[in-house]
């Protein structure tokens, strides 16, 4: 049997620095997906730019589940935030 590499991150997955490290992994790989939503566009490839825009919509999908677990813990719990 091989390590469970993912036991570290339970721990960090519903703290608030977990939850922040998330969105800035999701930020970043919205920008990734802009710049190939762009260079798509370049090639006036209408499936290559449809495909690249696909791609995008989880990801910012993700990002907004993050933000709004950030801010219903900042609604919870006030003095914390």
């Amino acid at each position: 049997m091989g390590k469970n590499r993912s036991a570290p991150a339970k721990g960090l997955r519903g703290s608030k620095a977990g939850l922040v490290l998330s969105l800035g992994s999701s930020a970043l790989a919205v920008v990734r997906a802009s710049k190939q939503v762009r260079r798509a566009k370049g090639t006036h490839d209408k499936l290559n730019t449809a495909d690249a825009v696909a791609g995008m919509l989880p990801l910012i999908t993700s990002a907004a589940l993050v933000l709004r677990q950030l801010r219903g813990r900042k609604r919870e719990n006030p003095e914390a935030a």
